[in-house]
């Protein structure tokens, strides 16, 4: 087990199977040092914890914990490319979509759910730049999206 898994075992986590594809892409890519990694939902075991809308169906305190669900897959994502967590040298960009009812504006401390497990798991190297987006709706009726951007140490 790696050091990054070390620190989401004493988080509490265990990193996920990489989510399936739910249309035509794959869960990440690889070029050169950087790994971009596509859009994950919340989704533990195959199902949604949550579904809706920000602000009406899902509370701000679910769609935060949703965040780090989302981030825990995409850094299962990252490991399907890069073979090995403890590569990472930086999370360079978060961005982070939030199913927002109408006049719902917390998106960022949705987001936050995200953003602060990367820091807890990388530290210094999990700060990060990051947009965090309301939207209508996405994809299965998630409460959020977030798609991670990172740097790999050189090979």
């Amino acid at each position: 087990m790696s050091t990054v898994e070390d620190r989401l075992a004493g988080l509490g986590l265990v990193l996920p199977p990489v989510v399936p594809p739910v249309a035509a892409y794959v869960p990440a890519v690889r070029t050169g040092r950087h790994v971009y990694t596509s859009g994950q939902v919340p989704l533990v075991d195959g199902a949604l914890r949550y579904a809706g809308k920000v602000g009406a169906e899902v509370t701000p305190e679910q769609a935060y914990e949703s965040a780090r669900v989302c981030a825990l897959n995409a850094l299962a994502a990252v490991k399907s490319v890069a073979g090995d967590l403890d590569r990472v040298a930086r999370v360079v960009k978060v961005l982070g979509f939030v199913a927002s009812a109408p006049g719902f504006t917390g998106q960022p401390q949705v987001v936050n759910g995200a953003s602060e497990l990367l820091g807890e798991v990388f530290g210094d190297a999990g700060v990060h730049a990051r947009s965090a987006v309301g939207v209508a709706v996405l994809p299965l009726d998630a409460p959020v999206e977030v798609e991670i951007q990172v740097e790999l140490a050189g090979d």
